[in-house]
């Protein structure tokens, strides 16, 4: 059964984000409010919760194409290769925002990504999650549990979410109803930004 939390994003309350944290530092999945659509996410550091993570989405970790989100830009060099400047006034510019940026992945990367040519990043415009990754003091490993085929509810009501989620995470947090259009996803590891999925940040910033 997984815990049911309540968190304000205008001012999310410490002692709550700090049970999140203890729930991601003892291995826990939780789902998540983000900027975009609600997020299934775990500690960066912990390959066992990621395995559970890659095993609920039916892929193979090593493989699984999950963003990291981070608080902000600061330990992005931890992550990525060294990037050019007119990448870094591109993040710069857009982040934090509804977007995951594909950069091409560094030497710091955990294990069980170090064969990953590129790394999704995204920083999300919302405190509940800043808060969260603060706290934890590293990147959350994240995917969406959209559902690109249809839009269907669970994607937006977090005791839906509860509903659907309860037997396969340990904490569900609701910060009020999600979004259900997810994050515009553009590639910068070549010459010009490519967009591969349009979604909700919108692409004249780029």
């Amino acid at each position: 059964m997984a815990e049911f939390i309540r968190i304000y994003n205008e001012n999310p309350n410490p002692k709550e984000i700090k049970k999140v944290v203890e729930c991601l530092r003892d291995g826990g999945l939780i789902i998540y409010p983000t900027d975009t659509v609600y997020g299934l996410g775990c500690d960066i550091t912990d390959n066992r919760a990621l395995e559970r993570i890659a095993q609920i989405k039916g892929v193979k970790l090593a493989k699984a194409n999950f963003s990291f989100i981070c608080k902000d830009l600061s330990n992005l060099s931890d992550y990525v290769r060294q990037i050019d400047t007119a990448t870094f006034k591109i993040l710069k510019r857009a982040l934090p925002g509804p977007y995951t940026f594909i950069l091409p992945g560094g030497n710091m990367l955990p294990t069980v990504f170090k064969k990953k040519k590129t790394v999704g990043i995204r920083v999300p415009d919302n405190n509940i999650c800043q808060a969260i990754v603060e706290g934890l003091g590293n990147p959350i490993v994240s995917t969406s549990i959209y559902d690109e085929d249809e839009v269907i509810e669970y994607t937006t009501d977090p005791e839906l979410i509860l509903e659907k989620w309860d037997n396969l995470v340990d904490m569900v947090i609701d910060g009020g109803y999600g979004d259900n259009i997810p994050s515009t996803v553009v590639d910068l590891t070549g010459p010009e930004p490519e967009l591969i999925r349009e979604g909700k940040g919108p692409v004249e910033i780029l």
